[in-house]
């Protein structure tokens, strides 16, 4: 296979070289429509990779928490998009064949194959393998005249056309399986921006729409005939309101041995002639009036740090990595220092480097910040765990692993 793919590299290569304004209007076309065939032809290639890979564990074997994250590193996705190929990998494995048969033929997009899957799937909790057989063809005819979200409008209803007898008995699995779909989609994601500002995107299933709005509705009402808010900032106004008052409460559970609190590195003489910008511990920055605010709501945990910003000193230190001394390593690692992580410190566990019951200290040196998954990880394998001549830390891998055994660094917490 790896050498009919590297063929197939050469050809497309010399198409990318090739210049598109010369073609008259009816070539131009069918080329285009050749190369979105072959894109969804290749797409059932690599499901039948990821879903072989998934199958042999390799990510875990490789260091990975699973096969989402192994193809976030390894393909540059994002791992909502990872686990979404993975899922449709799984289902075409084990499904009906002809779904994955039409993919490979060029005849649906993975979109459109998502949807066949999913409609499908309920279509076997109500009838036989003739029927979903007879589901599948009728679906695939119609992804040649519809879209993935006409599709699956169409296909709530694709007992009406293969099966009438048991079509009415069947929609109250349909709508079941549309609340598990809902259930199982659920997710939000945090994405920074270059100004260090947060992009919040996400779908909630109904039961939590219905508590956001809740929370919400009474906050994003206009304060007044002054208030010159858009509704979607009203709606982020409110959200911030909700997160303060929640912190307020006191009743968050712990990370890491500290409560539920925001950390910003600033330079104390600064801030007291309100000049001082300062860094939250998620590597964000704030600018010297935002430091001000939240400064008169906080106590002040004074942090030393050298001309290249290495943590010094940060209070008392204690016996387990907790209070100033975790503090002074979320400052310092900023995260998961795994390579290829992007648990933020909150997740993670305080590890010492040389253990504690062969004789380590308990120390910023002898320190690193491990997620549950890699901090087991680490404790489990060949992993060689180090700080570097800049005091950050880096990890060696084991030898069959990489012979060379290069040292290797998470470049997710810290700018380069």
């Amino acid at each position: 296979m790896v050498e009919e793919l590297a063929q197939a590299d050469d050809a497309i290569a010399a198409c990318v070289d090739a210049p598109a304004w010369p073609l008259p209007e009816h070539d131009l076309i069918a080329a285009l429509d050749a190369a979105h065939r072959l894109q969804q032809r290749l797409a059932a290639v690599t499901l039948t990779l990821i879903r072989e890979v998934d199958g042999r564990g390799i990510a875990r074997t490789q260091g990975a928490s699973c096969t989402a994250v192994w193809l976030r590193e390894r393909l540059r996705l994002t791992v909502p998009a990872a686990r979404r190929l993975i899922d449709l990998a799984t289902s075409l494995d084990t499904g009906n064949p002809g779904i994955r048969q039409a993919l490979a033929d060029g005849n649906l997009s993975l979109d459109q194959a998502r949807v066949i899957t999913d409609t499908v799937d309920t279509v076997n909790r109500s009838a036989d393998a003739e029927t979903a057989d007879k589901a599948v063809g009728v679906l695939v005819g119609w992804a040649n005249q519809f879209d993935p979200t006409h599709l699956r409008k169409l296909g709530t209803r694709i007992l009406d056309h293969v099966a009438p007898d048991i079509a009415d008995a069947a929609t109250r699995a349909a709508l079941d399986a549309e609340a598990r779909r809902a259930t199982r989609d659920r997710h939000l994601t945090l994405s920074e921006q270059t100004d260090g500002r947060l992009r919040l995107t996400g779908t909630l299933d109904t039961e939590t729409a219905a508590l956001f709005r809740a929370a919400t509705d009474p906050l994003t009402t206009p304060s007044g005939p002054d208030d010159t808010r858009s509704p979607g900032q009203r709606r982020h106004d409110a959200l911030a309101d909700i997160c303060r008052l929640t912190l307020r409460t006191g009743e968050l559970p712990e990370h890491g041995g500290d409560p539920a609190q925001i950390v910003i590195t600033t330079n104390y003489d600064a801030l007291t002639r309100q000049l001082s910008s300062g860094t939250l511990d998620t590597d964000l920055s704030l600018t010297p009036e935002a430091v001000r605010r939240l400064a008169c709501d906080a106590s002040i945990l004074p942090a030393v740090l050298s001309g290249t910003g290495q943590v010094l000193d940060v209070g008392r230190q204690r016996r387990l990595i907790t209070g100033p001394l975790r503090r002074a390593l979320v400052l310092r690692d900023r995260g998961c220092a795994f390579p290829g992580c992007d648990r933020p410190p909150r997740w993670c566990h305080a590890h010492h480097i040389h253990h504690w019951a062969d004789g380590g200290t308990t120390s910023l040196g002898n320190a690193v910040l491990l997620c549950g998954h890699h901090h087991r990880h680490v404790h489990q394998t060949d992993w060689v765990v180090r700080l570097g001549d800049d005091g950050h830390p880096e990890f060696i891998p084991p030898a069959w692993l990489d012979p060379e055994q290069l040292p290797r660094r998470n470049h997710y917490h810290r700018r380069t």
